[in-house]
This record gives structure tokens, sequence and C-alpha cells, in this order.
């Protein structure tokens, strides 16, 4: 029986000085620690005999993922990237960031604050995002994404570079059957891992793992 694995691998840390809700903003990058998170996830990437061999590397078009898996070299982990375009990145919208009524509001204190002007009132079920894009539409447009590969790279691995709620609404709706989460529960570390294995003729998941290579990245 064939199997399909996707490693889908959370960007690292973004340099956000003024602490921004970006969400999908243009212009937001990795900081430094955010460039160590991704080479560090590389060098795990590269060291596993299980993880080094995968066929394609995909990313989320915003800047911060495309830098991360811009992190993940040829060289280092083996792989025949299935990217275009000059930055050599092949972008897929279906697993970019969640869309949110609060992109380029502050966290906290001073103008243009998220609890100033009424927007709190956008807060009315932690469950069922009301300020934006649903659980389940982020889940579902993930997993038409995964479908499409688990068929195109039967018996193969690949990896997807997204974004924290994109990579757990799915993960959450294969678990539970239902893409509903409290948001401050997550698994999803930054340049985390979320490996999820499918049989390649029925895409019924097989198993699902995670690591945290950059843990300990300062």
């Amino acid at each position: 029986m064939p199997t399909t694995t996707i490693h889908f691998v959370r960007h690292g840390k973004v340099y956000n000085p003024d602490h921004l809700l970006y969400e999908r903003l243009p212009g937001f990058h990795l900081s430094d620690r955010g460039m160590r998170m991704a080479q560090a996830t590389g060098a795990y990437i590269a060291a596993d005999p299980k993880l080094n061999t995968v066929a394609a590397v995909y990313s989320s078009p915003l800047e911060r993922t495309r830098e991360t898996a811009g992190a993940f070299s040829t060289r280092s982990t083996g792989t025949r990237r299935a990217w275009g375009g000059a930055a050599g990145t092949h972008h897929r919208p279906r697993v970019i960031e969640a869309g949110n009524e609060f992109r380029g509001k502050r966290i906290g204190h001073g103008k243009g604050a998220l609890w100033r002007d009424g927007n709190w009132k956008l807060v009315l079920n932690l469950w069922k995002p009301s300020w934006g894009e649903s659980y389940r539409h982020i889940a579902e447009r993930v997993g038409a994404f995964a479908n499409e590969k688990i068929r195109e790279y039967a018996g193969r691995q690949i990896i997807v570079v997204s974004h924290e709620s994109p990579i757990w609404s799915y993960r959450h709706l294969l678990e539970t059957g239902h893409p509903e989460h409290w948001m401050f529960l997550r698994k999803t570390a930054l340049a985390s891992i979320t490996s999820i294995t499918y049989d390649s003729d029925t895409g019924k998941v097989m198993s699902i793992t995670y690591a945290d290579p950059a843990a300990q990245v300062e």
C-alpha cells in the first residue's frame, strides 16, 4: 500500500517591533532569530533519512513562509524542488494565513490597538472566529490542497511551509472531525513540523506526528 507524507512546517519568528497583527499583510519578514529557527529546522530535515528525501517543497506566498522554505536548500535536503519563479518558491494560496479583520491592528495599548474603537465587538466566539475566515473554511482549503498532493506524490513525501492557524485547523479537523478549537491550545510552535501520512489510494490518515526542532533557538 503506497503512502504519502506531507510535512507541514510553520514559518520562523517574524520581525515585528510594532507588535502588529500582520496576518496577510505584505512586508513582514523573518527576524534574525526566525532565520536561525528556519535553518535549525532545515538541518533537522537534512539529518533525518525519513525527511531528507522529500520530492518537493511548497509554501504559502507570504514572505515569512517563502524565507523559511528558502532555508531548506536542495543541497542540504536532497530535494527536487517543484518551485518556479525568480525566488525559487512554488506558491500555493490555499495554504496561506487565515483572513483576519484585525490585520494592521496593534496588540495591546496605543493608537490602533486591538481593543480600541469597538474592535472587541468582533470577538463574539473564540471557537468560531467572527473576526475573519472561519476555521472550517481554513481547514477545507488546506485539505483540498493536501488531497491533490496525496495522489500526485503517491509513495513519496513533500514539505509544505504554512502558518499556525491553517496547520492546526486542518490537523484538528482530521483528529476530531471538526476544525473549531481553542486557539491558545494549539500545538504548532514556530518552525515546527507536523507530519501527516496518508494512504495514497484512499486519502485515509495513517498517522500524525509532531516535532519542534527550533525550540532551543535563541
